[in-house]
């Protein structure tokens, strides 16, 4: 097993890189869980994130009242606030969103003090805007904000844990629980009364618990109360959506990793069959020759299950940022259990699937077939031979190919479906258009742009899978044409037919792999998406499915013509 992945370093790399392909970006989508709760963890610490924010549904007077009881109530170790909070409108560079306005002092409380990433904390006349905020609206310190029609100096961006950040601050109407999209920001607080004007003010108290909220809350009516956890888990949805374009991008990734690696294993059998065949006649049995070939696949699997664990750990913060609204001191998050089980069965499942059938096949050929080397024998008819006769010769010697081969021909077709697939899933999510209104204003949806990164990844991953696939597969089918080319040749094809026919092999399977891409592609993304759907032009759909089947026999078309120049004699001979 050793000396034969040595004898054959480029089909090893080749069948390494499908691996981990495949299980890299699987370990991204299932780590990226864990990814995106480690900030506001760290966050939190940083901060001295409460437990828990109380916010009464009153205003004014009222809802002082029912914040009071809170603070003596048993199981309540420490709180900060009330702050006063005003939900008015922010104006920026003539885009005008929902702002929840918090009044704080110049020193620093208890619980939650937020985090100054860039300029300096509240003073009077001055503004803090919540980080993710404030890359939505593209201000900076320095920069000149309006608050409900008051200029107000930018002086510095900050992140929070006691309040989910932009777009889900939990902007809302005075006395309405019906919560809108919206940024955090905060002022001094001696300058609220005067922006709010005539709004009234509510107010939010930061708690410490030390039991169950249960206990707290008691005897409080009229209050909503956000826990840690909720919070977390609200932050964690701007990534929730990308997390399942990754996963659901890592299967068609699996399944276009098992093509390739059926295609490099078929290419490898087919080569050694006689390899087989000798094998068996110094004595191995059909067990001890599936074995060892097996093996080898495995240990390429397992070695890529572990570079793409690997790499799909490294590259995960760095694609995909979770929130701009939290910390960015972001370290690799050590695997799971089940994301190193999942990643490692992927591979173990692709290596063993995509090799158990023609590795038992070649085993368990008779001794004097395997030394023949022949292939599978096409199956003749009437109709079928008077169909051929009315073929071009490049075209006929195209189905002549896939007929020796059918199984290289079904791969072909399952490699074109699935890069067809992902890619019109890739156009259906670049038509779409977002209209994400933050109170009178589209602004950057922070969901949409996880996503768009997330498909991304999917989208370099797929073509460069897809491309070695290709290669893997023109490669097989030009090795192993070669004898059946010359013989062509000398029934009396020029060189130029006989290199086009053997693309057309290519071509032939691919086009119904493709025509099917198209419907599966937009189904695909039916299910997965959320919302408003967009359709791409018909113009860039018929690209795709023209396109992917054009390219695979455009790499197909230029070693074969390079082989069918090669002299018939020469060919023969070394046959």
């Amino acid at each position: 097993m050793v000396r034969d992945l040595r004898r054959h370093p480029v089909e090893s790399l080749l069948l390494l890189v499908a691996v981990i392909a495949a299980s890299g970006t699987l370990t991204v989508g299932l780590s990226l869980g864990d990814v995106a709760d480690q900030p506001y963890q760290q966050t939190r610490r940083a901060t001295a994130g409460p437990d828990a924010v109380a916010r009464p549904r009153a205003t004014g007077e009222e809802a002082l009242a029912a914040l009071a009881p809170l603070t003596t109530a048993p199981g309540v170790a420490d709180h900060s606030g009330p702050f006063p909070v005003a939900f008015l409108d922010l104006t920026a560079g003539g885009r005008t969103a929902h702002a929840v306005v918090e009044g704080r002092d110049t020193a620093p409380a208890r619980l939650d003090r937020p985090a100054v990433v860039d300029g300096g904390w509240v003073r009077p006349g001055g503004v803090v805007v919540e980080r993710a905020f404030a890359d939505a609206l593209g201000v900076g310190p320095g920069d000149t904000v309006s608050v409900a029609g008051h200029p107000l100096r930018v002086a510095g961006t900050a992140v929070t844990a006691a309040r989910v950040a932009y777009p889900y601050a939990g902007w809302h109407f005075p006395g309405s629980e019906l919560a809108q999209r919206g940024g955090l920001v905060w002022v001094d607080r001696g300058d609220l009364a005067a922006l709010a004007g005539a709004e009234p003010l509510s107010y939010t108290l930061n708690l410490r618990v030390t039991g169950t909220l249960d206990g707290v809350l008691d005897g409080a009516p009229g209050l909503t109360v956000l826990t840690s956890a909720r919070i977390a888990e609200a932050d964690a949805r701007t990534v929730a959506q990308a997390r399942e374009a990754l996963l659901v991008g890592s299967w068609l990734l699996t399944a276009l990793a098992m093509a390739g690696v059926a295609g490099i294993v078929a290419g490898r059998v087919a080569g050694r069959r006689r390899q087989v065949g000798l094998l068996k006649a110094v004595g191995a049995g059909p067990a001890a020759v599936a074995v060892v070939h097996l093996a080898g696949y495995l240990v390429i699997g397992l070695a890529g299950a572990a570079a793409g664990l690997l790499a799909g750990l490294a590259a995960g913060p760095a694609l995909i940022q979770p929130s701009a609204g939290l910390l960015d001191v972001v370290d690799p998050a050590a695997p799971s259990t089940r994301t190193v089980l999942a990643v490692t069965a992927l591979a173990v499942a692709i290596a063993v699937a995509a090799a158990l059938v023609p590795v038992v096949r070649a085993a368990t050929t008779s001794t004097v077939h395997a030394l023949a080397d022949t292939a599978t024998p096409p199956r003749r008819s009437r109709w079928r031979i008077g169909l051929s006769r009315l073929l071009p010769v490049s075209l006929l010697i195209g189905v002549r190919v896939n007929a020796r081969r059918p199984r290289r021909a079904r791969l072909v077709v399952l490699n074109t479906l699935i890069t067809t697939t992902a890619l019109v899933a890739v156009l259906m999510n670049n038509a779409r258009e977002d209209h994400f209104d933050v109170g009178g204003a589209d602004l950057v949806d922070p969901r949409a742009q996880r996503v768009d990164q997330a498909m991304l990844v999917i989208t370099v991953v797929l073509c460069v899978l897809a491309l070695v696939n290709a290669v893997v597969t023109t490669w097989t089918a030009v090795l192993d044409a070669g004898r059946p080319l010359a013989l062509t040749r000398a029934l009396g094809a020029t060189p130029g037919q006989a290199g086009l026919g053997l693309a057309m092999a290519q071509l032939l399977p691919a086009l119904p792999g493709a025509v099917a891409g198209i419907p599966a592609g937009l189904g695909l993304f039916l299910v997965a998406s959320r919302g408003e759907v967009q359709y791409p032009s018909g113009v860039l759909l018929s690209a795709v499915a023209l396109g992917v089947p054009l390219a695979g026999a455009a790499l197909t078309a230029v070693p074969a013509i390079v082989l069918a120049r090669r002299p018939v004699a020469d060919t023969l001979r070394s046959g």
